[in-house]
C-alpha cells in the first residue's frame, strides 16, 4: 500500500464537505474519485497533497514515496520557452550530464591512483545517468510535447504568452516528467484533443507508478482506471472495476436499496391496513391483535428514502412540428480564415432521426461549421439547403446565444413571453435553479451553470433540429447521463461538436470526422468509428487514380449499405420498444382509472357494472402479462 487515507472529514463553517471518507491505494494501481459537482474530489486532492488540512483522519504516504499534483486550472508565470520549460524537469539530469563531461576532460590530464578514483566515480555516474533515461531524455521530452498536442514549431514559444489550456498541458507535461510514485490530475482531459486524450490514456497504463485521477470523462476512466473511489452525500464507497462496472454494480445497488424501500412501505401498509380491519371490528380479541401488530411495527427499524439519480436535473426535448425527412443538405462547403483553410469543398446530408456527432482535432473547423449553419459565420463557397419544416435548437458553448446583462428570469421571460411567472420558475427549478437564482445575471454564472440555462431555452425551443456545440462542457457526469437520456429519448435529429467519447459512443448513430479538410462518414458510434477509422482514412487519402478508386468505392458504398441495414434493423427495434412502452403506460393508467371507479357506491352497489369492470381488468392484466414479456425481450 502506497497511500493510505483514514475516517477524513473536512467542513468550511457550517458546510459539511466530506465526512469519514476512507480508501487506500497500492503501489502502480490506476483509480478514479468521481462524484457530482460539489462533492468534494478537488477538496479530497488537496487534503492528500497537504495543501489543506482535514478537520479529522489522516492522510499517510509510504515512506520516500513522492506525489505530483496536477490543479484544473495552471497559471505559470514563465519568460521560458515551452521546451525550456519541461527541460527545467531534467535539471538533475542535465547537471549529471555535465558533470560526467567535466570528468572526462579532468581523466585526460589525470594518472595513477587519482584517476583509479575518478574512473570508479564515472562508472557510477554513468550508471546514475543511464537509470535516469539521461541519453534518451531530449527525446523523451519531445515525446511529451508532440503526445499533448504541441507541433515542433511551438516549441519556441514563450511561457507567457499561452492560453490557459496551453499552459495546463504545459504542466501535465512537466508532472509527467518528474515520474512522482503518485500522480494526481484534477480534470486531466479538460483542454486535450482526442489524439492527446488517447496517448495520456497509453502513457499513464503503462506509467510503472500509481495514478489517482479526478474526471468527467467516462470514456478515459473505462481505458486507465480499476477502481472507483465516489464520493456521495459526503461518504466514499469503493467499487473494484473501471467506469461502466462501477456504473453497472452502482444502479444494482440502488435497485436494490429502492426494492428493499418500497417492499418495506408496502408491508407497512399492508400491517397499517390490517391495524385498522381489526380495530374496526371491535373485538377485545381483534383489538389485542391490533395492538400486537402496533407494538411490531414500531420496533421496525425503518429504512430510509433512496435518493433518485435523476433528482439532479429534468431535461424533457419533444419537437413541436415533425420535420420532412430530408432535414438539411451541404454541397461544396469551404471556409479558410487568411492562408488557414479550415475545410473545402465538403459534403453531407443529414436525415431524419440521425443523431450525428461531428469530430476531429483541435482547430480544424468543427464549431465553424456549426456557427455556418446558425448564420454566425459565412461560408467562402458552398450552399446550404434547410429541408421543410426544419426548426433548429441551437447550444452554443461560449453561450453567445445567452445576454450576459440579463438575469435567469428574464432570459426565459424575454424569449418565451406567454410563459407565466410559475411555469417560467418551474423550468428554472428543473435545472437547479430555485428561490433568489432566479434573479441572478447570466453574466455572474460560472460555464456549468450557464450550460444548464442554454439547455433549459433548448428544451423550451420545442425545435426539431438540434445543433449542440460541446454539450456535456461542465457538465458532471449525472447530468451528463440525463442528457445522453433526453437526446436518446428525442423524436427529432440532432447534429452536435464533442469530444466526449462515451457521449458520442452512447448517443451518435453516425460520425463525420473532420479530418485533412474534409469529412470522413462512419456510420455508427464511437467504437465503430475506432474500429473502421485506419481502413476509411486509408482509402479516403490512397484513392488517387480512378482505377484505385472504383474498388474502394465499391466496398465502401457495401459497407455503408450494411451499415444502413444494421441501423434500420435497430432503429424498428427501438420504435417497437417504445410502442410497448406507451402501451404498458396506457393499460396501467386505466388500470387505476378502475380502481379508482369500483371505489364509487354507484359502482360497487351494480352487479352488472362491478362484473365489467372486473372482466377488464382481467384482460388488462392478461394484456399486461405479454407486454412485460416483450418489453423485457426488447431491452435485452
Amino acid at each position: 500500500m502506497i497511500l493510505s487515507c483514514s475516517h477524513i472529514s473536512k467542513a468550511f463553517g457550517t458546510d459539511s464537505i466530506l465526512e469519514d471518507v476512507s480508501f487506500h491505494i497500492e503501489e502502480r494501481e490506476k483509480a478514479a474519485i468521481v462524484g457530482i459537482n460539489g462533492a468534494g474530489k478537488s477538496t479530497l486532492l488537496k487534503i492528500i497533497i497537504g495543501e489543506l488540512p482535514p478537520d479529522d483522519g489522516d492522510v499517510v504516504l509510504a515512506k520516500g514515496k513522492t506525489i505530483g499534483y496536477l490543479a484544473q486550472h495552471q497559471d505559470l508565470l514563465s519568460h521560458r520557452t515551452i521546451y525550456e520549460e519541461l527541460l527545467e524537469v531534467k535539471r538533475p539530469v542535465i547537471e549529471l550530464e555535465e558533470r560526467i563531461r567535466s570528468l572526462e576532460t579532468e581523466m585526460k590530464h589525470t594518472a595513477g591512483a587519482e584517476l583509479e578514483e575518478m574512473l570508479s566515480l564515472y562508472s557510477r555516474l554513468t550508471h546514475e545517468f543511464d537509470l535516469q533515461n539521461g541519453y534518451a531524455y531530449k527525446s523523451e521530452i519531445t515525446g511529451v510535447l508532440k503526445g499533448l498536442g504541441f507541433a515542433e514549431e511551438e516549441f519556441g514559444k514563450t511561457v507567457s504568452t499561452l492560453s490557459g489550456g496551453q499552459k495546463t498541458r504545459v504542466s501535465l507535461g512537466k508532472l509527467l516528467l518528474s515520474s512522482p510514485d503518485i500522480i494526481m490530475l484534477d480534470e486531466p482531459t479538460n483542454h486535450l484533443d482526442m489524439e492527446s486524450i488517447a496517448w495520456l490514456e497509453t502513457y499513464l497504463l503503462n506509467y510503472p507508478g500509481s495514478v489517482i485521477i479526478v474526471a468527467h470523462d467516462r470514456y478515459f476512466l473505462d481505458r486507465v482506471v480499476t477502481k472507483i473511489v465516489e464520493l456521495d452525500n459526503k461518504k466514499s464507497t469503493v467499487f473494484q472495476g473501471n467506469y461502466t462496472a462501477y456504473s453497472e454494480k452502482k444502479a444494482m445497488l440502488r435497485a436494490n436499496i429502492l426494492k428493499a424501500y418500497l417492499n418495506q412501505q408496502q408491508e407497512i401498509r399492508h400491517q397499517e391496513e390490517v391495524i385498522a380491519k381489526l380495530k374496526s371490528f371491535n373485538r377485545e380479541k381483534s383489538i389485542k391483535r391490533a395492538e400486537s401488530r402496533e407494538k411490531m411495527l414500531s420496533k421496525m427499524e425503518v429504512l430510509e428514502k433512496p435518493t433518485e439519480v435523476n433528482d439532479a436535473m429534468t431535461i424533457r426535448l419533444e419537437p413541436n412540428v415533425i420535420s420532412g425527412n430530408d432535414v438539411l443538405t451541404v454541397r461544396g462547403l469551404s471556409k479558410s480564415f487568411g492562408s488557414l483553410t479550415l475545410f473545402e469543398n465538403v459534403d453531407f446530408d443529414v436525415k431524419r432521426g440521425e443523431r450525428i456527432a461531428i469530430i476531429g482535432n483541435n482547430g480544424t473547423g468543427k464549431t465553424t461549421i456549426l456557427k455556418i449553419l446558425n448564420d454566425m459565420v459565412r461560408p467562402d463557397a458552398g450552399e446550404i439547403r434547410l429541408g421543410s419544416k426544419v426548426h433548429i435548437g441551437y447550444y452554443d458553448q461560449e453561450h453567445q446565444v445567452l445576454h450576459m446583462e440579463k438575469t435567469l428570469f428574464d432570459e426565459l421571460q424575454d424569449t418565451y413571453p406567454t410563459m407565466n411567472n410559475t411555469q417560467i420558475r418551474n423550468i428554472l427549478a428543473a435545472f437547479l435553479f430555485t428561490g433568489d437564482d432566479v434573479f441572478k445575471r447570466i453574466g455572474d454564472l460560472s460555464g456549468g451553470e450557464r450550460g444548464r440555462v442554454s439547455l433549459a431555452k433548448l428544451m423550451l425551443s420545442e425545435a426539431n433540429f438540434l445543433i449542440l456545440d460541446e454539450p456535456t462542457n461542465h457538465l458532471d457526469i449525472t447530468s451528463k447521463e440525463i442528457l445522453e437520456q433526453a437526446l436518446l429519448n428525442y423524436t427529432g435529429t440532432v447534429l452536435y461538436v464533442s469530444h466526449d467519447r462515451y457521449f458520442i459512443n452512447k448517443t451518435a448513430t453516425r460520425i463525420l470526422d473532420l479530418t485533412g479538410q474534409t469529412l470522413i462518414n462512419y456510420i455508427g458510434n464511437y467504437d465503430y468509428y475506432l474500429e473502421k477509422k485506419e481502413h476509411l482514412t486509408s482509402l479516403h487519402v490512397a484513392a488517387s487514380s480512378e482505377a484505385e478508386k472504383a474498388p474502394a468505392e465499391s466496398d465502401t458504398k457495401l459497407d455503408w449499405k450494411q451499415q444502413k441495414e444494421e441501423q434500420a434493423r435497430l432503429r424498428k427495434k427501438q420504435n417497437a420498444f417504445k410502442k410497448v412502452e406507451e402501451e404498458i403506460l396506457s393499460l396501467e393508467t386505466r388500470n387505476e382509472e378502475i380502481d379508482s371507479q369500483l371505489a364509487e357506491e354507484s359502482v360497487y352497489s351494480d352487479v352488472a357494472k362491478l362484473m365489467e369492470f372486473n372482466r377488464e381488468k382481467e384482460e388488462i392484466a392478461a394484456r399486461l402479462e405479454t407486454l412485460y414479456a416483450q418489453w423485457e425481450e426488447l431491452a435485452e
